[in-house]
């Protein structure tokens, strides 16, 4: 997760410190200031409280309305061992290996995919990337859409079937890696967490998804803030490039393709960029009066001011409340979601305290074990010892 401001503007540049306190002009700007951040703040927090809500809400109503999603029957490559053995220590060690399997694929696969961005191989990562989503949007969309209709029981002859998917996928992969409207592009990325979320659920053992839950928190800890993190190398060298990290990778609550914003051309030169002073003289002439050039930036630049967060993100935090839901427990379900809510929340303020990028998934998955444990341990006995006493708070 990260703040985008890679612009900002000159009052945010200079120190406060280069002013006097008593000034009633630095006051104002303070003031005006802090104003702002609250203001930006306050969206920023809505912004994200939506979408990961939303990404939460369809995977626990699929899990609790599609039996598919519950039914073991298959594994994943990544988790061999498929605790069928009684014994719970057994488990435990069979959970801790499948973790440790699973993370090492995604350190091996980041560490990689690092590596091609350094050395600017962006076909093959833009190829990579449209293949996954490919494969998202159109097999696992397949899938879903097909035990969402056996569920209800409804009819479909095979030609709609097939031509829904067929513009399902195609507007997803034009909104995602092309242009389209940024709501629908939202949607779209929601969707494809959701869809991630439900195949983790699916495929991975019980024990396993709490323990990777555990680790791929540590995994993001280590990969933002330590010096030789991957994920913070890619972030430094997209704001070193002045690159926007590929939006099929991160959610954002602003644009994600911007204009180029290059100042306008000095006209009293000679040339300018190859180009002869009379050509740009007669260019200049055709472009719009520099006050609506001004005011174009300026909403711009607000429009940038928004916060990214990594599908991986929306992924764990809609697989763990997923899987509290899949055990019928409400109480849990809902104590879950609160609590990955706060922990997001927290990390937002951190944020807005360091100005700098944080993983997303630490406060959030710890707060969320935390929660899940704690309820089904002790509120929910608590709770069905009250109500088979009939005795009500």
């Amino acid at each position: 997760m990260r703040e985008n401001d890679e612009t900002p503007s000159p009052r945010e540049t200079v120190p406060l410190m280069a002013s006097p306190r008593n000034n009633p002009s630095h006051r104002d700007s303070l003031t005006a200031q802090e104003e702002e951040t609250l203001k930006y703040g306050a969206e920023h927090v809505i912004k994200l409280f939506v979408p990961v809500s939303m990404c939460m809400l369809v995977v626990v109503a699929t899990i609790n309305s599609v039996s598919f999603y519950n039914v073991k029957d298959m594994y994943l490559l990544y988790t061999p061992f498929h605790e069928t053995s009684p014994e719970a220590s057994t488990k435990a060690l069979n959970a801790v290996a499948n973790a440790g399997i699973l993370i090492t694929v995604v350190i091996i696969m980041t560490v990689f995919l690092i590596g091609l961005y350094k050395y600017r191989c962006y076909k093959l990562i833009h190829g990579w990337l449209i293949m996954s989503s490919l494969t998202l949007l159109s097999m696992f969309t397949c899938l879903y859409i097909e035990e969402i209709l056996y569920t209800y029981n409804i009819p479909m002859d095979y030609i709609t079937f097939f031509l829904i998917i067929w513009n399902v996928g195609m507007l997803g992969m034009v909104c995602i890696h092309w242009k389209g409207p940024l709501r629908l592009q939202q949607s779209y990325l929601i969707f494809i967490a959701a869809l991630m979320a439900l195949v983790f659920i699916k495929y991975m053992p019980e024990w396993t998804t709490w323990v990777v839950l555990f680790v791929i928190s540590i995994w993001d800890l280590v990969a933002v803030l330590t010096p030789r993190g991957p994920l913070r190398i890619l972030v430094e060298l997209a704001e070193e490039r002045n690159e926007q990290i590929f939006p099929a990778l991160i959610y954002s609550s602003t644009v994600v393709y911007m204009i180029n914003r290059s100042d306008s051309v000095d006209s009293t030169t000679d040339s300018q960029n190859g180009f002869t002073r009379t050509w740009v003289e007669e260019h200049q002439r055709q472009q719009p009066p520099l006050e609506e050039i001004k005011v174009c930036r300026r909403i711009m630049d607000q429009d940038e001011k928004g916060v990214k967060l990594g599908l991986g993100d929306f992924i764990f935090y809609s697989v763990l409340v997923g899987k509290a839901s899949s055990y019928g427990d409400w109480n849990t379900t809902l104590a879950c979601f609160v609590a990955i809510l706060i922990g997001l929340c927290l990390t937002l303020l951190l944020l807005a305290i360091f100005r700098r990028a944080l993983p997303a998934l630490p406060i959030s998955i710890t707060f969320g074990l935390v929660f899940y444990f704690a309820t089904r341990g002790l509120v929910k006995p608590f709770a069905d010892m009250l109500a088979s006493k009939q005795i009500f708070i």
